[in-house]
């Protein structure tokens, strides 16, 4: 094999979340723009990439059989673990035959380098992390690693890292310690990456970050709103959308300042884990389901109907009937927009891993049960509302739906709408177009019918 990624036939493989994906997209453009080819996963490549999660036992399970898949379809190949699951499972990554190269968290931006040092330097006595040159103590730096997108990496929306690491340590969660500390991008930098990608066609773009409502604190306040507030004065952006936010972010103040932007979408996703006190006591969460509920109050206050969504953890160690009863009334009274309901899953490295209580799966499975058939009504109930109203939509992709094809959109509060294909033309339904339209029906449980 040759000693530099010019050339090579390279294939990629995204575990995770949104930051996760900006960072893949980023680390896909870097390899093209040093002559690599980027081959689909399943095809058989020179190098594989798998950029991991470790958020769950199940996220690190899935990492290691991505690694042990790209060695079993090219033995020869270079197989490259990246991210999350090398900060927190070094030792294993070590151990594994399967892994011949492991990057770190704030080292991504440099993939181009250690792999071109990885190959020319193959037959030394360089370790999986090239003696060190790969991996950084990622709980000991206070630096932002800068990346920055030049092309749209889909045909609507871009994702745009604003910050990494957290500072939280909620007790079931591993993150920090893979993520490390809050690190907030220039502003600068963020605003120049919008205004390129806007050349490339871009319209809406999603604010995500690890701790997203942490941007900021680390230059002396937090400085998210008045980010949205630049980012709205850039020309050819339309919509800005913002990731999962904490609640104590939404004061009255800075919900009137949010309200004030007219290109902010009506879409808020605040994080929740649980409607009872003492289990977000146990989870180490910063507010009581009562400053949850003001929160809410005061963006129903603020905006028209804005769609609210959250995430739920059912099965908490410890969690009696009588606490779980006690969050399916909160989340019933809030009447959600959707929520993701999540079992809890037990993370080799935390406090509540260690705690006594913890559920069965058969118990952690009718919990979630009940929230996920709470929520299918809860989110047809506000898509109803909607229903014979003029929607602005941002138009996508074209999908199959019970055999037959439309193209797809969301609206400001991401609700989905569907055209019939015959008549994309008569509502300008193309992908990348804002249109208006008032949707009739329901085409299935999620999607409004034009």
């Amino acid at each position: 094999m040759q000693n530099n990624v010019n050339g090579l036939r390279i294939a990629l493989h995204n575990l995770g979340c949104k930051v996760n994906s900006y960072e893949m997209d980023v680390m896909s453009q870097k390899l093209r723009e040093n002559g690599a080819e980027i081959v689909p996963f399943d095809e058989k490549a020179e190098v594989y990439i798998i950029n991991t999660c470790t958020v769950t036992n199940i996220a690190d399970r899935k990492s290691r059989q991505m690694l042990h898949r790209a060695k079993k379809e090219n033995p020869d190949a270079i197989v490259v673990a990246v991210g999350c699951y090398v900060e927190t499972g070094i030792d294993g990554v070590n151990k594994d035959e399967c892994i011949d190269l492991a990057v770190g968290n704030n080292k991504k931006s440099e993939i181009v380098d250690i792999l071109n040092e990885f190959l020319e330097a193959r037959n030394d006595t360089y370790d999986k992390t090239l003696n060190g040159h790969s991996i950084i103590d990622i709980n000991n730096t206070h630096e932002y690693e800068n990346m920055t997108l030049t092309q749209m990496p889909e045909h609507t929306r871009a994702y745009i890292k604003i910050q990494d690491g957290c500072n939280q340590f909620c007790s079931y969660c591993v993150i920090p310690y893979a993520r490390g500390r809050v690190r907030s991008r220039e502003m600068k930098d963020i605003l120049a990456e919008i205004k390129g990608l806007v050349v490339s066609g871009c319209k809406e773009v999603v604010l995500t970050g690890i701790h997203t409502s942490s941007y900021g604190v680390d230059f002396g306040k937090p400085q998210l709103i008045e980010l949205v507030e630049q980012i709205a004065d850039i020309a050819g952006i339309e919509r800005i959308r913002l990731s999962s936010l904490e609640p104590r972010i939404i004061t009255e103040e800075n919900a009137k300042r949010l309200a004030a932007v007219s290109k902010l979408c009506p879409h808020f996703h605040l994080s929740l884990q649980s409607g009872c006190d003492s289990v977000l006591k146990r989870m180490n969460r910063h507010y009581t389901a009562a400053d949850f509920k003001e929160s809410v109050k005061i963006l129903r206050q603020v905006f028209d109907r804005p769609a609210i969504t959250t995430d739920v953890i059912v099965g908490f160690p410890g969690e009696t009937e009588e606490e779980f009863e006690e969050c399916r009334k909160f989340v019933t009274d809030i009447d959600f927009y959707e929520m993701h309901v999540f079992k809890y899953s037990p993370r080799k490295g935390t406090v509540a891993a260690g705690m006594k209580e913890q559920l069965t799966d058969k118990e952690k499975t009718a919990r979630s049960e009940i929230l996920l058939h709470l929520t299918r009504k809860q989110a047809e109930c506000y898509r109803n509302i909607f229903i014979g109203e003029k929607l602005s939509v941002l138009w996508e992709d074209e999908e199959e739906i019970k055999g037959r094809r439309y193209m797809i959109g969301h609206t400001d509060r991401y609700v989905r709408v569907a055209v019939p294909e015959n008549e994309i033309e008569k509502y300008g339904a193309h992908s990348g177009e804002i249109t208006t339209v008032s949707p009739s029906a329901f085409i299935n449980a999620d999607t409004l019918l034009i």
